[in-house]
């Protein structure tokens, strides 16, 4: 059996350069490792480097802290995962859609330092939800619309998406966030699947109840579970994505789970993460190189 190191720079910046990757290539020597051979995914930005043995994992993030480079260490087998679930709120999309709707009630920075406390693992994901809500009692559910046009899709998305689907992969977007938006931006990216919490709306206005069941961890990891034996897999078919404490049990109960842009207390715990890349890396750390890319 094979290894491989995917090495991922950050695309706009396009360090990974002959130098930089002679570099990573010399300190995995000099640890031991045998290099096998050598895969270019995308010229000055992704490179597969294949060794005999499995590297040390403090030995990577030590490489990649001090290169500035993110470096996805598996298994060169079943690279290629069949089912893509993942977050959507600072994942898929650039920001917090609560915080972002939050804005429409004056509270957008009280609700968001919740949102991040929460998310870091500081405080219960059930409680801070009920808690942010709850601020937004009154508020009139007309501005759902105008924070669905708040919302960005994180770069890489689209292709992210499109090029799973076209090798066949099933797509689930799961989110601790409300599915008025895990809707949208599911059908947007062409989801095959999609769930999130549900508010109480009465005459138009939000309530400030958010209605059970909850979506939250334990969740996000039975639908990693449950989805992929419907659709005739074990979860070491499935590449896991998010960002935030709530993330956590799948990113690490996935055959392929990644830490994307995630909070300090995700990293530290998270197998494989991405601070650098776009979400294109997900696509790179599963073997595809450039030219099999799908927009």
């Amino acid at each position: 059996m094979s290894y491989v190191l995917t090495l991922i720079a950050n695309p706009d910046k396009k360090q990974m350069t002959s130098s930089k990757l002679n570099e990573v290539i010399g300190l995995l020597e000099h640890e031991g490792h045998l290099i096998l051979d050598s895969a270019c995914l995308s010229r000055n930005e992704a490179y597969d480097l294949y060794i005999a043995e499995p590297s040390n994992p403090l030995f990577v993030r030590q490489i990649s802290e001090q290169l500035d480079l993110d470096i996805i260490a598996q298994s060169a087998s079943n690279r290629r995962k069949k089912f893509l679930i993942a977050d959507m709120d600072s994942t898929i999309v650039t920001g917090e859609t609560l915080d972002d709707l939050a804005e429409f009630a004056g509270l957008k920075e009280e609700v968001a330092a919740i949102t991040a406390r929460a998310m870091n693992g500081e405080i219960k994901f059930r409680d801070a939800l009920h808690e942010r809500v709850q601020m937004l009692k009154g508020l009139s559910a007309y501005f759902l619309e105008d924070a669905m046009r708040m919302v960005e899709l994180n770069d890489g998305a689209q292709t992210l998406l499109a090029t799973m689907k076209a090798h066949g992969a099933y797509c689930a977007l799961v989110s601790g966030g409300f599915t008025f938006f895990t809707e949208r931006v599911g059908d947007q990216l062409n989801f095959d699947f999609n769930a999130g919490n549900n508010m109480e709306i009465i005459d138009g206005h939000i309530t400030g109840n958010v209605i059970e069941p909850i979506i939250n961890k334990d969740s996000k990891l039975a639908y990693l579970k449950s989805l992929s034996a419907e659709q005739g897999l074990s979860t070491n078919d499935a590449i896991a994505v998010g960002d935030g404490a709530n993330d956590l049990p799948m990113i690490l109960e996935a055959g392929l789970g990644i830490a994307f842009h995630a909070k300090e207390s995700v990293v530290a715990q998270a197998k494989h993460n991405v601070q650098h890349g776009d979400l294109r890396s997900l696509l790179f750390a599963q073997g595809y190189s450039i030219d099999q890319f799908h927009t």
